[in-house]
């Protein structure tokens, strides 16, 4: 039969484990949150930027300037 002190060391070891991974993966999908939040603002900001610098040209879109 193992020692009593088993009873009180592998809970306490499977408890602290759980709150590490509950703070570090909590901790991982704010920063992929905001990372995928950051693309998304980005990819708005170029698009805004190509439809301003297509709006200001003097051709219409889809052409090509000649070689």
């Amino acid at each position: 039969m193992p020692p009593i002190s088993h009873l009180i060391y592998i809970p306490s070891v499977l408890l602290i484990g759980i709150v590490l991974g509950f703070i570090l993966g909590g901790r991982a999908a704010r920063d992929a949150q905001a990372a995928t939040e950051r693309a998304a603002e980005e990819r708005a900001r170029r698009r805004a930027a190509r439809e301003a610098a297509r709006a200001t040209s003097d051709k219409p879109p889809g052409t090509h300037p000649s070689p």
